[in-house]
């Protein structure tokens, strides 16, 4: 009897992989523009912030439905790679609350927290930048616009437990598409297995 060898197997013994399933320019936009107007009513229903008596606003969110990642300073979506303005901040060691956001079509895409500083926690292995890769890479081959920036909250509380509650609340009062705990509302079209 003849043994197969492992690298010369004929074509009925090769695995069969089913095609990896890509949105059509058409689905694209829907799928936005579901998650856009779930977000927009989020927004609308955002709590204002108390005002001093010279009419500006308070910085300080005291909960998770006050904090408005769409008023945060945007960032390059690349921000871990330049060192201006990011040089200062790394210095800080702090830990902070972070937003991936489409301004193109005003989207919030992820909610993270890191206590490490946002750099760092960038740095490293970070499934949504392949999840931010593949929706720009969508979005180029159909010729669509995307703006994809970051957003910083460094008013966050320092202690983890309650910086990850506010991550939990922020994802789920958001449903931000990135974030695994709201692909059962929007699936997940920029995940590792499409496009």
């Amino acid at each position: 009897m003849k043994q197969l060898k492992l690298f010369d197997l004929p074509s009925s013994y090769q695995v069969q992989r089913p095609p990896t399933l890509v949105l059509s320019p058409g689905e694209l936009q829907a799928w936005k523009a579901r998650v856009a107007a779930y977000q927009r009513q989020c927004r609308a229903e955002i709590q204002p912030r108390q005002t001093s008596l010279w009419g500006t606003e308070s910085p300080l969110a005291t909960s998770p439905d006050q904090l408005d990642p769409f008023s945060l300073p945007a960032h390059s979506a690349l921000f871990w790679r330049q060192s201006q303005p990011w040089a200062a901040l790394e210095s800080q060691e702090q830990g902070c609350l972070y937003f991936v956001l489409d301004r193109e079509a005003s989207l919030l895409l992820y909610v993270g927290e890191t206590r490490l500083s946002a750099r760092q926690r960038w740095r490293g292995a970070h499934d949504c930048k392949d999840y931010i890769l593949r929706y720009l890479e969508l979005h180029r081959r159909y010729d669509q616009p995307a703006t994809v920036v970051s957003a910083f909250w460094r008013q966050a509380p320092t202690d983890k437990r309650s910086l990850r509650h506010w991550e939990r609340r922020l994802i789920l009062k958001w449903r931000s598409p990135f974030n695994k705990e709201c692909w059962q509302w929007w699936g997940q079209p920029f995940g590792k297995k499409a496009v």
